[in-house]
C-alpha cells in the first residue's frame, strides 16, 4: 500500500491581500479587515499589522491602539469567495482529491502522484506558481504523512512558504514547532502544562497516555499523546454522507466576549452563504461546531421548516444554535455549515416562504454578480442588531 500524502494549502493573509491586489496603492501598508466602532472585532489583517500584535477576533479599539496608522477596510465576503473559487480551480486540476476546509484553505490528497509529479516538492512548488501567475495571490503549502502535518507545516514559513516533512520526520518536527506554535494549544493549555513543568513537546511526550488524561481529561490528554508524537488526532474529518459547504475558525487566544464570537459567526455565515450561491447550491440545514481549550466538541444542526434564503438566515440560526449549546469559557474553533445541500439557484418554496428573505438572496446574487464585473459594493450584513436575534 502506498504511503499517505497530504498537502495543506493556506493563501497568505487572504482578504488583506485580496484588497492590495485590487489597490496596488495600499501595498506594505498594515491593513486591518473589519468595520470600526465600540463593538466591532478584526476580521483578519495584513502581515505588516500583525508586526504591531494586531491579530483576527481582536477589539477593534484594540488594535487601533495598537496600530492607529493601520487602514481599516470593510470585509467583501463576495470578492474573496470569487478570488477563493479561482484558486479552489487551480488546486482541482492538481489534485485528484482535495476538500476545501475554508474559504483560505484546503486540503489537498496527494497518494499515489508519483507518475504525476516527480516529486512532492515539484507538484508543491507548481501549485505555488500556478496560483501566484493565475490569481496574482500568494500560498503557504505544508506536505506530510497525515492531514494534521501538513496543516502544521503549511504555517511553518509564512507566508509564501513551502515546507516538506518526510515520513518518519513527524516527531522531530513536532518539536521543532514547539509547545506554544502546536496546532491546538491555546495559552490555557499552554500555561497548565508550565505548571506541571512540561515545557517542550519532548518532555509532554514522555508522559503516557494515561497521565495526561489525568491532567487534562480523557478527550484533551488523549489529543495531547498523539500530537507530542505528530500523530493526526482527527481534528479534520473528510467524512461526508452528502454535499455540504462550512468553514470554520481557530483562535488563539480563546475567544470569550460574545461580540467576538458573532462577529465570527456573521462572517463565516456570509462565507457560506456566497459560496452556495457561487456553487450553485442550496441548502436545507444550518450546523456549527464549537470546540472548547479542553478540546470537547460540540456538533449541531437544525433544519428549518422555511427555507435557508441568505447570509443573514444562516447567521439567526448559527447564533441560536451556539447559545443554546454554550456553557461559557473560552471558545477555542467555531464552525458554520450548510448541509442536506440541492443543485440549484431557487428555494423549494414550502406553505412558509418568504418573500422578503427571498429578495435579500436576490441582493446577494447581485451584488457577486457586480463584483466580478468590477464593482466594489459590500452588502452592510454585520450592521444587524444581533442582539435582537
Amino acid at each position: 500500500m502506498a504511503d499517505e500524502l497530504f498537502f495543506h494549502v493556506d493563501l497568505d493573509a487572504f482578504f488583506a491581500a485580496v484588497e492590495v491586489l485590487d489597490n496596488p496603492s495600499l501595498r506594505g501598508k498594515p491593513l486591518i479587515i473589519g468595520h470600526e466602532g465600540p463593538r466591532s472585532v478584526v476580521s483578519t489583517c495584513s502581515y505588516e499589522a500583525r508586526k504591531f500584535g494586531v491579530h483576527s477576533a481582536m477589539p477593534m479599539t484594540v488594535a487601533m491602539k495598537l496600530c492607529p496608522q493601520a487602514v481599516v477596510i470593510h470585509g467583501r465576503m463576495k470578492r474573496y469567495s470569487e478570488k477563493s473559487k479561482e484558486v479552489m480551480a487551480i488546486i482541482k486540476d492538481i489534485a485528484p482529491s482535495f476538500i476545501q476546509a475554508s474559504i483560505d484553505e484546503a486540503y489537498l490528497d496527494m497518494s499515489g502522484t508519483e507518475r504525476l509529479y516527480s516529486s512532492p516538492k515539484q507538484a508543491a512548488l507548481l501549485l505555488k506558481d500556478r496560483v501566484r501567475n493565475e490569481s496574482g495571490l500568494t500560498i503557504s503549502v505544508g506536505v506530510g504523512s497525515s492531514r494534521f502535518i501538513a496543516k502544521l507545516a503549511s504555517d511553518y514559513r509564512k507566508p509564501d512558504g513551502l515546507t516538506i516533512v518526510p515520513p518518519g520526520m513527524e516527531c522531530r518536527f513536532v518539536d521543532a514547532v514547539g509547545l506554544r506554535k502546536l496546532w491546538g494549544i491555546g495559552k490555557v493549555t499552554y500555561d497548565r502544562l508550565v505548571r506541571y513543568n512540561i515545557r517542550t513537546v519532548s518532555e509532554m511526550r514522555d508522559l503516557s497516555e494515561e497521565r495526561l488524561q489525568e491532567l487534562f481529561g480523557l478527550k484533551g490528554g488523549s489529543y495531547l499523546y498523539k500530537v507530542a508524537r505528530g500523530i493526526d488526532p482527527g481534528i479534520y474529518s473528510s467524512d461526508s454522507k452528502s454535499h455540504s459547504i462550512s468553514s470554520e475558525r481557530t483562535f488563539y487566544p480563546d475567544l470569550i466576549s460574545q461580540d467576538a464570537i458573532d462577529a465570527v459567526l456573521m462572517e463565516l455565515s456570509q462565507e457560506v452563504s456566497f459560496r452556495s450561491l457561487d456553487e450553485h447550491f442550496v441548502g436545507r440545514t444550518v450546523g456549527i461546531k464549537i470546540r472548547y481549550g479542553d478540546f470537547t466538541t460540540i456538533n449541531v444542526q437544525t433544519t428549518p421548516q422555511e427555507g435557508i434564503y441568505n447570509s443573514e438566515d444562516i447567521f439567526i440560526m448559527a447564533r441560536k444554535l451556539f447559545l443554546s449549546k454554550y456553557k461559557g469559557g473560552g471558545v477555542r474553533l467555531i464552525g458554520v455549515g450548510l448541509y442536506q445541500m440541492y443543485e440549484g439557484d431557487e428555494i423549494e418554496q414550502g406553505e412558509l416562504f418568504n418573500e422578503v428573505s427571498q429578495k435579500k438572496r436576490q441582493l446577494e446574487r447581485t451584488i457577486m454578480s457586480m463584483n466580478k464585473k468590477g464593482a466594489r459594493i459590500t452588502k452592510a450584513s454585520s450592521l444587524i442588531d444581533i442582539r435582537k436575534q
